[in-house]
């Protein structure tokens, strides 16, 4: 069969051609896989992608549905998976040496979701080492391109994720949010980037980089699928006794019965995320169209205050850091994982953690582990949880005011490879719009909205709304894109 057209072909119409029977789950997993061999060479978002257990898999729901029985309307559906999301029989390396020799030997929750819905999980997607960086340069693997200028970063950490949406090498991909790491890629590279609500979605299954920060979301090519997504994947977990027990459901329904207007809807505009922020001309001119855009469908702006915002990228990479520094202490190379063999213990764990980690990932080890040292606990951790709240109360104050409120996403448009290794404040203020959302544990969503003008190259805005407000979140997204 030729390969189907499936460049920006989203969820609901391949489902909708799967029962029309236009093409078979076979067909479908083989033209991508075909897709990803003929130019992924160039895009590198996948680390592994066996061909042949998705054909199985896909095979598997061709004859649910020959026999009347497929799992979901999306069984049959493939879905890329970020490699620090764990899925059973896959590597798990978190583009990580220390973790490349390891398997995983049960399914996170969000891939079991997907799988009981009948969603194939679609090849292992590159990443920041630990989901540390904002330009997926910081793998130990390889670096993965940005598919709207090879010479470009996707964004990070999720960069393997986004593009593989991008490159249409999957219909949608799952990515984890800390500080930004689904949204800050999904603008780079001109797609739907989701952030839920802390909680909304199980971490069971996700490598921890910092527990009260990380969030798996879904990346798509519009707001429908990023709520078909979240209706899979969203809900309660006992395994995870930060997942929430509200009901979690009907994300799609709500895309699907939105008005297409935006009349008696108040949307902020946070003066700091607009005023000497370093905002670059050509995001700052697509930022103030879709300013009047949101206007022209009936919404009424209004200014909203974020006080601490300036205070967030601080806070972020003192609790951030200490989180990681807690979590990544159990990969030493002697339960599992790459072991480098010293002359006595202490040294197998100086050359196993020297070899196995990469300099950013050693870095905010090192961070971390001094803001909690004895003598430095109160001055840095304590202090920033303290801001922490504050920078939650303003975001409670400022959605007294308003429903949502909209912002950039980036400061830039994608930047160039090596453009901001050698300096890492300025790669860390890549993620100034987003990081306030993660200390909040609200949801927020980016959404193209067009391209800069001098390069070419997408921009997105950032839809925040209140915690478990996705519904609300994800109809302002279809009626801003239709």
């Amino acid at each position: 069969m030729a390969e189907l057209n499936l460049v920006n072909r989203p969820i609901h119409e391949l489902a909708a051609g799967l029962a029309a029977k236009e093409f078979s789950a076979a067909e479908l997993v083989a033209a991508y896989a075909d897709r990803v061999a003929a130019k992924d060479g160039e895009i590198k978002a996948f680390l592994k992608l066996d061909r042949e257990q998705a054909l199985k898999a896909a095979e598997a729901a061709d004859a649910r549905r020959a026999a009347g029985k497929p799992l979901s309307d999306y069984d049959g559906i493939p879905v890329g998976i970020k490699d620090c999301i764990v899925a059973e029989g896959e590597t798990c390396s978190c583009a990580s040496k220390i973790l490349a020799p390891v398997k995983s030997p049960y399914d996170s929750t969000a891939v079991a979701r997907l799988r009981a819905q009948g969603f194939i999980p679609f090849g292992r997607l590159n990443m920041d080492e630990f989901a540390m960086g904002s330009s997926c340069e910081n793998s130990a693997f390889q670096k993965t391109a940005n598919p709207c200028d090879v010479s470009r970063v996707p964004g990070g950490s999720s960069g393997g994720s986004a593009a593989c949406v991008a490159a249409s090498f999957a219909p949608a991909a799952l990515g984890s949010d800390t500080g930004g790491s689904i949204r800050q890629p999904a603008a780079f590279c001109g797609i739907v980037g989701l952030k839920p609500t802390y909680g909304r979605v199980s971490r069971y299954g996700l490598v921890a980089f910092a527990s009260s920060l990380d969030q798996i979301g879904p990346m798509t090519h519009d707001a429908l699928d990023a709520g078909i997504l979240l209706d899979a994947i969203a809900g309660g977990d006992p395994m995870d006794s930060t997942s929430l027990p509200n009901p979690a459901g009907g994300f799609a329904d709500a895309v699907r019965n939105s008005s297409g207007s935006l009349k008696g809807m108040k949307i902020g505009l946070p003066k700091e995320y607009f005023t000497g922020s370093g905002l670059a001309s050509g995001v700052e001119t697509i930022t103030q169209q879709a300013i009047e855009k949101v206007r022209s469908l009936g919404a009424e702006l209004v200014e909203v205050s974020l006080p601490h915002t300036r205070y967030a990228v601080a806070v972020y990479y003192i609790i951030a850091t200490a989180e990681a520094s807690a979590n990544l202490a159990r990969f030493d190379g002697i339960r599992y994982g790459d072991r480098k063999e010293g002359r006595d213990l202490v040294d197998t764990y100086f050359k196993t953690r020297g070899e196995g980690f990469g300099d950013e990932v050693k870095r905010r080890i090192l961070l971390g582990t001094y803001v909690l040292s004895s003598g430095y606990y109160d001055a840095y951790y304590l202090r920033a949880q303290k801001v922490r709240t504050l920078i939650r109360r303003d975001f409670e104050e400022a959605y007294k005011r308003c429903d949502l409120m909209l912002t950039p996403v980036t400061p830039t448009v994608a930047f160039k490879f090596g453009e901001k290794t050698s300096d890492p404040l300025q790669m860390y203020l890549s993620d100034i719009f987003t990081i306030a959302l993660n200390l909040s544990g609200n949801c927020g969503i980016s959404v193209p909205a067009g391209r800069d003008p001098e390069t070419g190259m997408p921009v997105g805005i950032q839809f925040l709304a209140p915690a478990l407000d996705e519904a609300r979140l994800l109809q302002v997204t279809d009626t801003f894109m239709r």
